[in-house]
């Protein structure tokens, strides 16, 4: 056997570094970056750690039309990017042949702190979000074999599936795992709240004294740094609810009406607003809270009162309120469709 010379054994273990590290940067882990104010998150990376193959595969499933029964509605045709991945202006989820759902198509961001998710609670696991839209008859209306043979039909997918997963071999876990590092990378934190809480900026006058209220009307629910404590209330919208609310999924008489508090932040771009989109305007929110709660028998005991707020205090609570608007996430061209 011919021996090996220093120097051809020196570019032998070049090569292998070199392409070790190609490897490695192609597939490089994405650091999930939040505020040390902001608490632990729920979910768990450990068994899908973000990619950027990942990240960008995800991107891709998220805006691809392709994925629904008419080839017309994407995960990004409901959850709009200006809108804080909400449906501005459509009061319920628009989806295939012009079906309109039930319920408000709620902001996707902030998703790693959620322990369940959709207005119900009905699903536990971020990765399973995308199910529901799949499935459901007035969203994407298809199925999850469908889908599935439309992935494994498409060479460009197959390239990216290997490059994110190791394979070229679609399953429906790996899209699944895709889509949630997606979705689970959409952290906004860079609003002025934000920044007045790492001491970049301060409040004006007016938003000061927003703040001041919100905290003593509202900041109960809408926990902060979140602006939102995950739990599930009636807020007084109706006195017999026509949506069960969590009561779909506990079947219990004491959850009918209840709905997850959402989350304040963006909520200037994210109209409109409740369950069922039927306020238009932060106006009505607040003049809903004022005098329009209605006496369900679930209604929550911190609104049996209402929330008395005269005209110059709402003026201070929504400068406040603008203050939870993040351009820098809502103009993120990382997230953006291309």
């Amino acid at each position: 056997m011919k021996k090996l010379s220093v120097l051809g054994f020196i570019g032998i273990l070049l090569f292998l570094f070199s392409c070790q590290k190609e490897d490695a940067e192609s597939n490089r882990l994405l650091n999930v970056v939040f505020p040390d104010y902001f608490p632990a998150p729920a979910y768990d990376f450990g068994a899908n750690p973000p990619t950027e193959q990942g990240f960008e595969l995800g991107k891709k499933l998220f805006y691809d039309a392709n994925l629904s029964a008419d080839a017309t509605v994407s995960c990004g045709s409901c959850h709009q990017q200006f809108a804080g991945f909400a449906n501005l202006d459509h009061e319920t989820s628009h989806g295939v042949d012009n079906c309109f759902g039930k319920r408000n198509a709620p902001v996707l961001f902030n998703l790693i702190w959620k322990d369940n998710l959709l207005l119900d609670g009905g699903i536990k696991n971020l990765e399973l979000v995308p199910l529901n839209a799949i499935a459901d008859t007035c969203e994407m209306a298809t199925s999850l074999s469908a889908v599935m043979e439309y992935l494994n039909g498409n060479s460009t997918y197959k390239r990216q599936f290997k490059q994110a997963f190791g394979t070229s071999e679609i399953t429906s876990q790996k899209m699944l795992f895709a889509l949630a590092q997606f979705t689970g990378m959409m952290i906004s934190d860079d609003s002025k709240y934000d920044q007045v809480k790492q001491g970049k900026t301060t409040f004006t006058e007016e938003e000061q004294k927003g703040y001041q209220l919100f905290k003593t009307n509202c900041g109960q629910c809408h926990t902060e740094p979140l602006f939102t404590d995950n739990s599930f209330r009636n807020n007084g919208l109706d006195i017999i609810s026509s949506d069960n609310g969590r009561a779909h999924i506990t079947e219990l008489i004491t959850d009918e009406g209840k709905f997850k508090v959402p989350t304040l932040r963006n909520i200037e771009v994210s109209r409109p607003y409740m369950h069922d989109g039927r306020l238009s305007t932060l106006n009505e929110v607040l003049e809903h809270y004022s005098t329009g709660i209605k006496n369900h028998s679930n209604l929550d005991p911190i609104l049996k009162n209402g929330i008395s707020l005269n005209s110059e205090e709402k003026i201070s609570l929504l400068a406040f309120l603008k203050t939870l608007t993040d351009q820098t996430f809502l103009k993120n061209p990382k997230f953006s469709e291309e």
